[in-house]
């Protein structure tokens, strides 16, 4: 699947993933209506909210970026009426080839590790049938719990050719709380990097392993030593637009070919329409909203790339 990451960020000129993260408050007020109309104000009717906004988003922007990227306890929240809107928009993305990073952060040890593993990459046996349940192409690990928590992700993606990104380097302003402390001279995040990096050996796709990092927009510096540490590691750039983030921040993350990062933006691009920049687009048009953001999210880059 990272081969395939890698040539849909070449097809589309865009190393892009649009952050799949609804909040009923991005939400306009006649598809809360029209939903809670059919549905009550439910979890169903919620759930139902949320998923014909992402549908709308994601018809508007499908053949600007190669990725996107659902993070799943904003579905959670909702309970299973949730999950369903979250299983759905994996599907639908999916069905519109874009490739499905799920931001779960999973991270436990054993036999639950490997159960998250296969419950969101893998094949689960029922009877004698191996089915898929979340089905996303990527998912984001937690390695807190050392190697016990993430090995069980690197082997379902030797078998399903899928893949991971690793936190390493988040861009909460608290991660350097555990994150940045020194152990023998130098950060934690650094050694994380290199098991990254010594994961990432055992399953290589054609220029890039299987095994990513997330490493966030918010710390430029570190993720210019991050690079070098993980060579064959795509990176995840969580952090633009409204954490702060911009694309003279993200050269560092990127080789010289302009490839090896992916960037995320979450409320930048699907609450774009709240945005003073693009009110013009008005909550009925909120769909165009988001693609005209992620034009401009794509010539920062571009721009920020050219002029390093």
């Amino acid at each position: 699947m990272i081969n395939k990451l890698v040539q849909k960020i070449k097809g589309t000129g865009a190393s892009i993933v649009a952050g799949l993260d609804p909040m009923l408050s991005y939400i306009p007020e006649s598809i809360l209506k029209k939903a809670f109309a059919e549905y009550g104000e439910t979890l169903e009717g919620a759930a139902e909210a949320i998923w014909q906004f992402n549908k709308e988003i994601i018809d508007n922007i499908c053949d600007l970026i190669p990725a996107v990227k659902p993070q799943i306890a904003m579905y959670e929240q909702f309970g299973v009426e949730g999950l369903k809107a979250f299983q759905k928009t994996v599907n639908y993305c999916k069905e519109k080839d874009l490739v499905v990073i799920g931001d779960v952060k999973r991270g436990d040890i054993g036999s639950t590790s490997a159960a998250y593993a296969t419950a969101h990459l893998g094949k689960v046996t029922v009877g004698e049938k191996r089915l898929s349940a979340f089905d996303e192409d990527f998912a984001t690990v937690n390695p807190y719990l050392g190697s016990d928590g993430v090995k069980p992700f690197v082997e379902v993606c030797k078998k399903e050719k899928k893949g991971i990104f690793v936190l390493v380097k988040t861009s909460n302003p608290s991660s350097g709380e555990f994150q940045d402390r020194l152990i023998n001279g130098r950060p934690l995040y650094e050694y994380v990097g290199e098991k990254v990096d010594e994961w990432g050996k055992e399953c290589m796709g054609d220029s890039y392993s299987y095994v990513g990092a997330v490493v966030g927009a918010t710390y430029p510096e570190m993720g210019k030593i991050l690079r070098k540490i993980m060579p064959k590691a795509y990176i995840l750039v969580p952090g633009y637009g409204a954490q702060g983030g911009k694309g003279a921040d993200l050269v560092h993350f990127f080789n010289e070919d302009g490839l090896g990062a992916i960037v995320n933006s979450s409320r930048g691009i699907i609450a774009a329409w709240q945005q003073e920049k693009y009110a013009k687009f008005g909550a009925e048009h909120f769909g165009e909203a988001s693609r005209a953001a992620v034009l401009d999210m794509r010539e920062d880059i571009a721009q920020a790339l050219e002029s390093r």
